[in-house]
């Protein structure tokens, strides 16, 4: 993820902060500091975020070991200010699988509120749920709170929290994987109106928490219907073959005639036969600001990048695509480039398969 950073590497997996988690602390610290004007109560207060975001990232190890254990990779955690990010390399196959995996998370803060509840005062908790102010109470109460609400809070049957995926998991044991996760979608989609309504009237956060969770619900079955629809089709099936390349020693002016002529805006830069980098338009705007169009393209280019084959399947090389800066991938075949894919020429892939497949239930 951009603007983040590597802060530690455990069990084998990447946590990561992201900068605006640096800037929510500093924000925490200041409104502390300012409604208290008291040094220490600013120092408490950064204190008790960080030990709430070593919850969140015990949460998401509990996603990503589960996952381990069905054979699925974690890319890495980040934290953000709304909590943390797991990224699986793939969701596991089976639906059972799946289910563990999303109730693995909620099953850990579970285990921590049972570890904390002899530290914890129970009449100061419950004042706490009461008043929605966990800074009120002592600390061991506080990370009772806190670990009560995530579980809750991650079991609302609505995408992206877990209860979403739970619930996906379990139609899929009855349904196809499209048709459930269109059905967890729409329940999200419904709990977001719900809990914007309650919050336009009663509690306005709840209007960030439902617009988070509609765009939650909205992305994972659109990704969803994306990833099904790529099954079974070769890349050399969705790739360009009609496409103009660069040599290394090609001046910038050479990219900037085939921008104008509305080829393409991406290059693979080709040598003896073999696809040494790719220009990006970013990379080209940025060396012609700094070294003007007679600047050599080697120069220039982006000389780590991912690649497909010809006969691969189209989703595992779109799930690269998603990855890469450079938005296109080079497609090779034998060694040699056939082709390249975009995420414009796929996204228009699937349009035209989608239409194909409205003609033909209409004809059915």
């Amino acid at each position: 993820m951009k603007w983040s950073w590597k802060v530690a590497r455990i069990a084998g997996i990447d946590v990561r902060v992201h900068a605006t988690f640096a800037v929510f602390l500093a924000w925490i610290a200041l409104a502390e500091y300012l409604v208290r004007k008291d040094p220490s109560a600013a120092l408490k207060g950064v204190a008790f975020l960080l030990a709430l975001f070593g919850i969140v990232v015990l949460h998401e190890f509990g996603h990503a070991l589960v996952a381990r254990r069905f054979g699925v990779r974690t890319k890495d955690i980040t934290l953000l200010p709304i909590g943390g990010v797991a990224r699986l390399e793939r969701i596991p196959e089976r639906p059972l699988h799946e289910l563990l995996v999303a109730l693995a998370g909620p099953a850990v803060n579970v285990a921590l509120a049972v570890a904390i509840l002899p530290l914890a005062s129970a009449s100061q908790t419950v004042a706490a749920v009461q008043a929605a102010d966990p800074t009120a109470v002592p600390f061991w109460s506080r990370m009772l709170f806190v670990n009560v609400m995530l579980a809750v809070f991650n079991l609302i049957p609505a995408f992206p929290m877990d209860g979403g995926r739970a619930l996906r998991a379990l139609l899929a044991m009855r349904t196809d994987y499209v048709r459930a996760t269109e059905i967890a979608a729409r329940l999200g989609q419904g709990i977001a109106i719900v809990l914007g309504a309650v919050g336009l009237f009663l509690y306005p956060f709840l209007t960030f928490i439902a617009l988070f969770v509609w765009m939650g619900a909205t992305q994972e079955a659109s990704a969803t219907q994306a990833r099904y629809a790529l099954e079974g089709i070769p890349v050399r099936r969705a790739m360009i073959a009609d496409l103009r390349t660069l040599a290394p020693r090609d001046p910038l002016r050479r990219a900037i005639e085939h921008v104008l002529a509305g080829f393409q805006e991406d290059f693979p830069v080709v040598e003896d036969g073999r696809v040494v980098g790719v220009l990006t338009r970013a990379g080209l705007m940025r060396a012609l600001a700094e070294r003007g169009e007679d600047a050599p393209v080697e120069g220039a280019m982006a000389r780590e990048f991912r690649a497909a084959e010809a006969g691969e399947m189209l989703g595992p090389a779109f799930a690269r695509l998603q990855e890469c800066a450079c938005h296109t991938l080079p497609v090779l075949e034998n060694g040699r480039l056939v082709g390249v894919v975009t995420m414009d020429n796929v996204g228009e892939f699937l349009m035209i398969q989608s239409a194909l497949r409205e003609r033909m239930r209409g004809a059915a």
